[in-house]
């Protein structure tokens, strides 16, 4: 395959599994011998991580849905030609599209749908994703089918393509070891999550369903908006001396590494959350909820539990259940790790997008090979 020059586009100025699949897809393809570049908001995260990783970075602002950051990035796709663009964002990608539509020969756009919030079925959604997107790559199949059902994008047009984590990172450790390391509490039954304290992930319905379990403890790993509001939670339930908040970690790993089980309670906006992923990979038993795609990775009793979101008293139950059966917790770890080196390589994730954008690239019009090329 000739090298390609892909260009990521990244409206959010948070962080979360969706800029982490970025910057793992962005080292891939320059692993791949591709050249690659990420344009995001000067105030981005994702922006100063690539910096920081060696991914040739632009800050150029497209935070929001602005003439500004409209021109900006017209500008620079005007003079700096590339085969392809992947978008990400809502944001980005309708600046990129309107960009692209006024240009005399654009880049193909692909757009990776991470999240399962719904999309309106009107003309402006349909133009984006029939007209202006050549392909549509989603984090699960379910995301994919809501593609389709949602704006009629053509089946042989969208594909699910999962996200991949570092197999060589995220592995089982020494529990002991690792709260040494992090001085959590060497006997303690620890319960953690790893997510953005948005509400969607349910860490409120996590607490609740903690606070009469007074021998269990939670580590919370992770920032955002909902900060200041689950601290007075965990104030108001009187749960200081067993919840730790540690905030934004480079170093996920020993933390997952450090839990005797995960929980991940979400309710809405999911594709497939990486930290649940990660957590398999570690060999713990989870608990999660039927939203997005989740599903698709955790089959309850299988390899994990699988609960109602927003249902406290059925999160409470199985967290209690792992929490008395250890051959259970043993189980569904052995499981969920099987199934993590089964299907979750970054390796595999970054082929099939490079072939995804091969096909852009090429001028294909469909992901399956049936109908036509070229346009």
């Amino acid at each position: 395959m000739k090298p390609l020059h892909i260009l990521h586009t990244e409206a959010s100025l948070g962080w979360g599994g969706q800029e982490i699949r970025i910057l793992t897809e962005a080292e891939g393809m320059i692993a791949r011998g591709h050249h690659v570049t990420l344009i995001a908001p000067p105030d981005a995260n994702i922006r100063r991580e690539g910096e920081a990783r060696g991914i040739p970075t632009l800050a150029l602002p497209i935070g929001k849905k602005r003439l500004g950051g409209l021109f900006e990035l017209r500008k620079w796709l005007k003079t700096h030609p590339c085969d392809v663009i992947n978008t990400h964002s809502s944001t980005d990608t309708w600046l990129a599209a309107l960009a692209c539509a006024t240009l005399s020969d654009p880049p193909p756009l692909v757009r990776t749908r991470h999240i399962s919030a719904p999309v309106p079925d009107n003309f402006s959604s349909r133009w984006l994703y029939n007209a202006a997107t050549r392909f549509i790559a989603t984090t699960g199949e379910k995301l994919r089918e809501q593609m389709m059902r949602e704006v009629h994008v053509a089946a042989g047009r969208v594909e699910s393509v999962p996200t991949g984590i570092d197999l060589t990172r995220f592995h089982p450790d020494d529990r002991a070891v690792k709260r040494a390391e992090l001085g959590l509490p060497a006997d303690a039954f620890i319960v953690g999550i790893v997510a953005t304290l948005r509400s969607w992930k349910g860490h409120r319905y996590l607490l609740e369903a903690l606070q009469p379990l007074t021998d269990i403890h939670l580590v919370v790993a992770g920032d955002g908006p909902q900060r200041a509001a689950l601290e007075a939670q965990v104030e108001s339930l009187g749960m200081k001396s067993r919840v730790r908040f540690v905030g934004n970690q480079k170093n996920v790993p020993p933390w997952l590494q450090s839990f005797d089980i995960f929980v991940l309670p979400s309710y809405a906006n999911e594709g497939v959350p990486q930290a649940l992923m990660q957590a398999m990979a570690c060999g713990l038993p989870v608990v999660s909820t039927p939203v997005g795609s989740i599903d698709e990775i955790v089959t309850d009793g299988e390899t994990g539990l699988m609960v109602a979101p927003q249902d406290v008293i059925t999160l409470r139950a199985a967290i209690e259940k792992l929490k008395s059966d250890a051959p259970l917790r043993s189980a569904l770890g052995a499981a969920a790790l099987a199934r993590a080196r089964e299907r979750f390589s970054a390796d595999l994730m970054v082929a099939r997008m490079e072939r995804i954008f091969a096909l852009a690239a090429a001028g294909a019009t469909r992901l399956d090979g049936a109908g036509a090329s070229g346009d």
